[in-house]
């Protein structure tokens, strides 16, 4: 090893590992704070087609402006490489978001959260079923954990919202599987494209999907007859919620790696429930703190053994 090498190691090695795990912690917030600015928007009468084309259209110019930042210096996008955006835009940006958005109308904000906390065990499902990978009994093991602990939750949730549950906890689950696919197809297009301008890019193509949607299913009035607090707290959810997250974790794994940064990831689904409780009154049952043991469990066993 030069000496050059050795001490680029020795810095590598020496840098601190708190400014890497604070901006993954902020990130899991971050994200987890959308639920929150959803449902305190819906108590203003917004429907989901409206609330999120006012958070997407805020939103728009910053994934713009990083796909292009990311994008200078590299290659036109070819045909194939547009037509895999399209697609990973559509079911990664677009269908997820607004089947999470028209499900958190019926469940609660940390009940969303722990739905959405099972993409990882939706990709090794995913993988099994469409590339036949293999799946060990630990793996088995750690996804009858996650899942058990969502049934839980689940029929706490039957008992204080009734059966629209149901529908709610199928449109999240929905939006967790879509964008398990997008994960499960997008992995190509890193390696192609780079994770910061493959987000960029697929995250304009869902706010035009957004935008494209609202145009279609109501008058162009009803943005502009949106309380104001709808529109701040879109505005808020657009910045800190969905932009800024997604910078603050890609930060994250450049200085820390992808395993610590999923692992910090657990405090999400907890904030969530921490701020369901504190913001929106959303109880918090040992039921509900059990059920959220369970799959945050189920998750990083799955992580560990995988």
């Amino acid at each position: 090893m030069s000496p050059m090498t050795a001490a680029a190691t020795s810095a590598g090695e020496s840098r601190p590992l708190w400014p890497g795990m604070a901006l993954a912690s902020l990130g899991a917030v971050a994200f987890s704070g959308k639920a929150i600015i959803v449902k305190l928007a819906y108590r203003h009468g917004v429907d989901a087609v409206t609330l999120i084309m006012l958070r997407m259209s805020f939103a728009l110019p910053l994934f713009l402006a990083l796909a292009w930042w990311a994008g200078r210096g590299q290659p036109a996008l070819s045909w194939r490489d547009r037509l895999a955006v399209l697609g990973l835009g559509f079911s990664g940006y677009y269908l997820a978001s607004y089947l999470d958005f028209a499900g958190l109308a019926y469940i609660s904000a940390g009940f969303e959260r722990l739905i959405l906390y099972l993409n990882p065990t939706l990709v090794l499902l995913l993988g099994w079923l469409i590339f036949k990978r293999r799946v060990s009994l630990r793996q088995l093991l750690a996804l009858g954990i996650s899942y058990s602990g969502v049934l839980l939750v689940f029929g706490q949730e039957l008992h204080w919202q009734g059966p629209e549950v149901w529908r709610g906890a199928a449109l999240v689950f929905g939006s967790a599987l879509s964008y398990a696919c997008y994960l499960l197809f997008s992995g190509e297009e890193v390696r192609r494209l780079g994770s910061l301008r493959l987000t960029g890019l697929a995250s304009s193509v869902a706010c035009g999907l957004c935008i494209a949607q609202f145009l279609l299913l109501r008058p162009v009035s009803l943005a502009l007859a949106q309380p104001s607090p709808v529109l701040w707290l879109s505005l808020l959810n657009a910045l800190a919620c969905t932009f800024a997250p997604v910078l603050m974790v890609m930060m994250a794994i450049e200085r820390v790696g992808a395993a610590v940064t999923a692992q910090t990831g657990m405090i999400g689904p907890m904030s969530t429930l921490l701020m369901g409780m504190l913001i929106l009154d959303e109880p918090l049952t040992p039921w509900v703190a059990g059920g959220t043991v369970l799959v945050l469990g189920g998750v990083w066993l799955l992580g560990r053994w995988r």
